[in-house]
């Protein structure tokens, strides 16, 4: 179910974010819509990309692989379509919390995604086999020009049929085409550091890319009593609203 802050007095279109879903992580969904809700200064438009309702749809019928860790590690690239492929930006997101909100303006690039990671460990998540590739991570956070016309391949056909080489390395797209965001903006728990005295490397949305809190095995990782906060701030609205 999409969701929305509607900021009193304003008239701009909210802003389209949508976030993997996966029923493994259901906690993982609501904490980041709830900090996204809690911290944007403008309106938001949030949706999650279920496996199971695009496939009732009929947009999507790939069969699912054994690389995959989770059901959106291929339905997030249907973002620009579920968008509508309307001209300006939108977020596909795999980010499970957001301290402020992105500094968000015009994209004037294709699409805009973070630098590359490459993460050497071989499993993630809750034992899920990780697969390391070029261009690793860079389909986990993504700032899609929605309207740009390259972007208008990204159909349920393609989606449901291309392989994973060319979905997540972007290859769709010239090099040029594709812009970056700072690292600070999609920080890998585990990877990424942050640099004492050095503001600029302290993470602006977190992502817990080998696995977060709401797995027992990462309950004390880097950043979890953040994660864990807003967790609970999440569940007493949920009882507040019923």
């Amino acid at each position: 179910m999409a969701s929305s802050n509607h900021l009193p007095g304003t008239t701009v279109p909210p802003f389209m974010i949508f976030i993997g879903y996966d029923p493994r992580e259901d906690a993982a969904y609501n904490v980041c819509r709830h900090s996204l809700l809690k911290h944007s200064s403008i309106p938001l438009h949030i949706s999650p990309i279920k496996q199971s309702d695009l496939r009732s749809s009929n947009l999507y019928s790939r069969d699912r692989d054994t690389t995959e860790s989770t059901e959106f590690s291929f339905t997030r690239f249907l973002t620009p379509y579920l968008a509508g492929f309307q001209d300006g930006p939108c977020l596909s997101t795999a980010i499970s919390y957001t301290p402020p909100m992105w500094p968000i303006s015009s994209v004037s690039s294709t699409i805009a995604s973070p630098s590359c990671v490459y993460t050497m460990k071989t499993t993630k998540m809750d034992g899920a086999v990780q697969t390391v590739y070029p261009r690793k991570n860079w389909s986990s956070m993504v700032l899609y020009n929605c309207g740009h016309p390259k972007n208008r391949i990204l159909t349920p056909e393609l989606v449901s049929s291309e392989t994973g080489a060319f979905l997540h390395r972007f290859r769709w797209l010239d090099d040029e085409e594709i812009g970056s965001v700072p690292f600070v903006w999609n920080f890998l728990v585990g990877h990424n550091r942050v640099v004492e005295n050095d503001p600029t490397t302290f993470p602006q949305a977190i992502h817990y890319t080998l696995g977060g809190p709401w797995f027992e095995r990462y309950k004390d990782c880097e950043f979890a009593d953040l994660w864990l906060k807003e967790l609970e701030e999440c569940e007493k609205e949920k009882k507040g609203d019923n």
